[in-house]
């Protein structure tokens, strides 16, 4: 896997939006801090553009994205926000220039998909925070510090204390290949070329809005798939407005750990990341730790 280099002093950041269209005001708080991190900050020529849900024509967004990857002086990229789009772009895009002049890449969400593509591709890239948490939280937040820690190459240790679920997890410890974001936009590249299941990896999951039956569904499409045969690891991140639904055997949750119950890998529930405040940074493709106990859970990059 191909690691890009730290981020110094006056490096390129450019923010896009390769999806969903966003405000204006947004994209230019997180300018703002991106800016007293030291780096030269641009917006993207079509950043801003509104085409019905999109932040403008599928030619218009590739653009920004492609001329951002191909451009040598570009060293980060972060999307502005998620929502829905990524997906018209994946088979256009060309990585051959990112190999000589990679470059972080910065998004969650609907950018799972992107990811996707990137792990498939051989490169490193962030599962964090996007213009609107930047622009909500501010810069002392603690996701948006662990991930200039990481953008500085600084190694990143979360310990998280076991609370709410600790009867669904799994205690072990595993060292594997971090990969995975939104459960829905991840089951989406299942079967295609851009999905990787690395071998002995540590899948990380989150949502927003799915109903428990869908999310049923889509676990049991990575067992279907053979993925939770090739995994180490199951991190369980945060799934967000949805409501229980009754006529269901269990809670989502519990609907979770029953699928994945005949496996002997460590799992952990109610992982700071997904659309939430607490939504800390995950280096998709480098390699991980992961350990779970009775009274915390330890995850190093």
């Amino acid at each position: 896997m191909i690691r890009p280099p730290s981020l110094i002093y006056n490096d390129k950041a450019v923010i896009l939006s390769p999806s969903g269209c966003i405000d204006n005001q947004t994209v230019y708080n997180a300018f703002g801090i991106l800016s007293q991190w030291g780096l030269n900050v641009e917006v993207s020529e079509n950043a801003l553009n509104v085409t019905g849900r999109f932040s403008g024509t599928v030619d218009q967004r590739l653009h920004d994205l492609q001329s951002s990857i191909d451009d040598p002086d570009t060293k980060l990229i972060i999307c502005s926000r998620g929502g829905y789009g990524i997906v018209h772009l994946l088979d256009k895009l060309n990585f051959d220039k990112l190999k000589v002049n990679p470059k972080w890449i910065v998004g969650f969400s609907d950018i799972t998909a992107l990811h996707a593509a990137l792990l498939s591709k051989g490169f490193m890239s962030i599962h964090g925070p996007m213009a609107k948490h930047f622009a909500d939280e501010g810069s002392e937040d603690v996701s948006i510090r662990f991930m200039k820690a990481i953008l500085a190459h600084q190694a990143v240790k979360y310990e998280i204390p076991v609370t709410r679920y600790r009867h669904l997890n799994r205690t072990g410890k595993v060292s594997g290949t971090l990969f995975g974001g939104n459960l829905s936009v991840f089951c989406g590249t299942i079967g295609s070329k851009l999905n990787k299941i690395p071998r002995n990896g540590i899948l990380f999951i989150e949502d927003i809005g799915e109903e428990p039956y869908r999310v049923d569904r889509y676990i049991y499409q990575l067992k279907l798939a053979g993925v939770f045969e090739r995994i180490g690891g199951l991190i369980i991140g945060q799934f967000t407005d949805f409501k229980e639904d009754e006529t269901m055997y269990e809670s989502l949750y519990d609907s979770i750990a029953s699928v994945v119950d005949t496996y002997s890998f460590p799992v952990c529930f109610d992982f700071p990341v997904g659309h939430v405040r607490l939504n800390f940074p995950m280096i998709i493709g480098n390699k991980a730790t992961l350990s779970v106990d009775d009274q915390v859970i330890i995850l190093k990059q």
